[in-house]
């Protein structure tokens, strides 16, 4: 007789689910607040409640656990995108893609990573779950950035791939902090000012 699958999921793939599930936010967490470098495995271990060598069973190295929270933070982002409504100009999805990363960047939810590591680079370059989120993010970018300059909207002079770097450096703005420290402004009034110097320059029209 051959064995059909029910589709359900045993207690212990849940338990084991829910525990790595625990772990990626709490790295997503800490990748906000202190960055790659800051982070320990014995701190997310701790903060998660589980012993050093439990942790090392779900994601062998600190690179591994800093791309499950990239491919969690991609697939969150990709989500978002798909919400979108087509009716939409390419600008104002744009745009209100940057004022979502803005938002959760303001919230203490994007992580954050160093811009050269030569050990994390080659693991996010190795992991294909990263690799094609990225890839299917930047396609659907790099499409509404296309409509965006054909329509006048976006600088066409300027390549693409500038343009979607330009957004993407969005979720590692240091205005965004700056501002924050500051105390004079609102999460609401932030996001404006740098939705404004992203999308239309700083000087005087």
């Amino acid at each position: 007789m051959i064995a059909v699958s029910t589709g359900k999921i045993s207690f212990k793939e849940q338990m084991l689910q829910a525990r790595e599930d625990a772990i990626i936010h709490t790295v997503n967490r800490l990748l906000a607040e202190k960055g790659f470098d800051a982070m320990t495995v014995d701190e997310v271990a701790a903060a998660v409640g589980i012993a050093k060598a439990s942790l090392y069973k779900h994601f062998p190295s600190k690179e591994d656990l800093a791309a499950a929270a990239m491919v969690r933070a991609l697939e969150r982002a990709t989500s978002y995108l798909a919400s979108l409504s087509d009716d939409q100009a390419a600008i104002d999805k744009l745009r209100e893609v940057v004022r979502w990363t803005l938002q959760v960047k303001l919230a203490g939810e994007m992580p954050s990573l160093p811009s050269q590591n030569s050990s994390l680079r080659s693991t996010l370059l190795s992991n294909r779950q990263y690799m094609d989120g990225l890839m299917a993010l930047s396609d659907r970018l790099g499409g509404w950035i296309g409509q965006a300059q054909e329509a006048g909207h976006l600088n066409r002079h300027l390549p693409p791939i500038a343009v979607l770097y330009t957004l993407y450096a969005r979720a590692c703005d240091p205005v965004v902090e700056f501002l924050k420290v500051g105390g004079q402004h609102s999460d609401e009034d932030i996001m404006r000012l740098v939705l404004t110097s992203c999308f239309d320059g700083l000087s005087a029209r």
